[in-house]
């Protein structure tokens, strides 16, 4: 009997094993481009070539191409740890010292909207956070569209930002490849075409990349027709006080605006200003009606930035908050920074005059000196830039577009040289 049931017993089931050959999950998944700009810096590590110049990356280098730690920010970090701070959490829109003082910086003590109560400002993860915070809240707050006009070019990072915030993204004309200039007249154009309500962003200054600024006179204009076609302006200002070294004067179109009746959005970043770009300090700020708006403004960023990151970084933050806090630490920055930026003015002047003058390049060269900021668009072609990385060491973006900050007296003629070389094809 005992030999009977066991024959009818059910064979026992053996484990399914994954076959070797099956495929994998991510298998569909395609393999994405390469960031431009880590792309250059990959390509620059692994030359050998001792006359390398790096002239991709963002980030600001010292007369001897080291990247370089602020004064002002040594002292503060000093202070901070003879206070022994502890380390817990910030509340959701980060340290209310900072924003406090950010917003003070951007919009000016005098600000109407800054004395009245009515700047919503959150604490964010650099320049960058504060825009996708930006976007994130206009994509669900903003009542008269959901289309965001960016200048052609910007910032790479911008389209894919607003796009992931769930904007539509168009363009309006900025860079005239012609003049190496600012394309003024089809940016009215564009702007005054554009849907109303539409949001236009606008970098305060230093236009990243093109360097190429509006002037103040242009800024008013700017500012007439986005009140003329009620359109909604959102500044990323990365750069304040490293453009021009001067933290007011960098931050005009900002306060313009603001003075003409605007409400606006503001991306804030220390990155630059401060050297601060591992830390990953910024602000995103939203100028109200008043303190009851404000408040309830506060409470959806506060909804849209709980499920993103839940609360910023804290050390960065207080970094910059004991510089803007100290008037003593805050006077020692704003030199520090108005040195940076000089640098980078003389090294405008130093290539100008070396292509212009000494080697007597073919072209116009004004536009380097006429720009402002980091970066600058030398007006090369591809087959230029190409030419320079394969067989003078020097790394750029295929537009053009080169950081200044990564010139020094070290290497600048060789970067002119070699500059010469390939506009005539020599290389």
């Amino acid at each position: 009997m005992l030999a009977a049931n066991f024959a009818r017993r059910a064979p026992l089931a053996l484990p399914v094993r994954a076959s070797t050959h099956s495929l994998s999950t991510w298998s569909a998944v395609a393999q994405g481009p390469p960031d431009a700009i880590l792309g250059i810096s990959e390509a620059f590590k692994a030359d050998n070539d001792s006359r390398k110049i790096n002239l991709g990356v963002g980030a600001y280098r010292d007369g001897n191409g080291k990247p370089y730690v602020l004064a002002a920010v040594k002292k503060a970090e000093q202070i901070l740890t003879a206070a022994s701070p502890d380390k817990e959490y910030l509340p959701i829109t980060g340290l209310p010292e900072f924003n406090k003082l950010a917003a003070k910086l951007a919009y000016g003590a005098e600000s109407a909207p800054l004395k009245q109560d009515a700047i919503a400002i959150t604490q964010s993860i650099s320049g960058t956070g504060a825009l996708r915070i930006g976007g994130a809240f206009l994509a669900k707050h903003y009542p008269h569209s959901k289309v965001i006009y960016l200048p052609v070019p910007s910032w790479g990072n911008h389209t894919p930002i607003f796009k992931d915030s769930g904007l539509e993204v168009r363009g309006y004309r900025y860079f005239d490849k012609k003049t190496v200039g600012l394309d003024f007249a089809g940016l009215k154009e564009d702007l005054q075409n554009a849907p109303e309500g539409a949001i236009v962003l606008l970098h305060a200054c230093a236009h990243n990349p093109t360097g190429v600024d509006p002037t103040k006179a242009q800024w008013a204009e700017i500012s007439n027709i986005v009140a003329e076609k009620k359109l909604f302006p959102f500044f990323d200002m990365a750069y304040q006080g490293f453009a021009s070294g001067s933290t007011d004067r960098d931050a005009f179109a900002v306060r313009h605006f603001v003075e003409q009746g605007h409400q606006i959005a503001l991306a804030q970043s220390f990155a630059k200003n401060m050297g601060l770009y591992g830390e990953r300090v910024g602000a995103f700020s939203l100028t109200v009606k008043d303190a009851e708006e404000k408040k309830r403004v506060d409470s959806q960023l506060k909804i849209v930035i709980r499920p993103m990151y839940s609360n910023p970084p804290l050390h960065g933050a207080r970094i910059a908050s004991t510089i803007l806090g100290n008037q003593d630490l805050n006077a020692e920055w704003e030199v520090e920074v108005k040195g940076m930026a000089d640098r980078i003015i003389s090294m405008r002047d130093e290539l100008y005059g070396l292509l212009t003058h000494d080697l007597k390049t073919p072209g116009e060269w004004g536009h380097i000196k006429s720009q402002i900021g980091m970066f600058s668009f030398t007006g090369l072609k591809p087959e230029q830039c190409k030419a320079l990385a394969e067989q003078a060491h020097v790394y750029m973006t295929m537009d053009g577009r080169i950081s200044m900050a990564g010139l020094n007296g070290g290497n600048i003629e060789y970067f002119a040289q070699s500059v010469n070389a390939a506009v005539k094809g020599d290389l």
